[in-house]
């Protein structure tokens, strides 16, 4: 697995780009996959005792907090516009868009603040974070509810995130 600050080889931030539209490439994912890894960042964030458990402890599988923004952000760039942009694509309304847009916003502004490279102590320990955590949650319940899925489920390793969009 690669570092969480390094972008994946396939990222459509690194190397040549698809068309694009207002900058966003156009066709380096489909629109449920890009929703599956939004999701599953969500998850992980949302969830306090999968922090302890697995990135605390570094349990392998998982990735760690500065994977999961990644995967949050990478191919949807919701760090630099709006969920609202996908609704009708990746989020089925604006409520799904605007509890997104929180958790999007709390996340990066912590990540901004103790760094991408920061160990995943800095962020359970921010006096932030149980804010960005309630906000993940608000976001990932909301979405798994609307795709008819448990949220209260564990999240999945990130090898299962990946046979699962293989799968489909």
């Amino acid at each position: 697995m690669q570092h969480a600050h390094q972008a994946p080889e396939k990222s459509s931030r690194r190397g040549r780009r698809s068309p694009t539209m207002g900058g966003m490439p156009v066709h380096d994912m489909p629109w449920w996959r890009w929703r599956s890894n939004v999701r599953s960042a969500l998850h992980m964030l949302s969830d306090p005792a999968f922090q302890q458990e697995c990135w605390a402890t570094g349990r392998p599988g998982y990735g760690d907090v500065t994977d999961a923004v990644y995967r949050l952000v990478e191919d949807t760039w919701l760090d630099n516009w709006s969920a609202e942009k996908y609704v009708g694509t990746i989020f089925r309304d604006s409520q799904e868009a605007a509890l997104v847009d929180t958790a999007v916003l709390r996340v990066l502004r912590i990540m901004h603040q103790v760094g991408a490279d920061a160990p995943v102590a800095a962020y359970l320990e921010h006096h932030a974070w149980p804010e960005a955590v309630r906000a993940a949650r608000d976001a990932h319940q909301r979405l798994a509810v609307n795709d008819g899925e448990d949220p209260e489920v564990p999240p999945q390793s990130l090898d299962a995130l990946a046979l699962s969009l293989r799968a489909v």
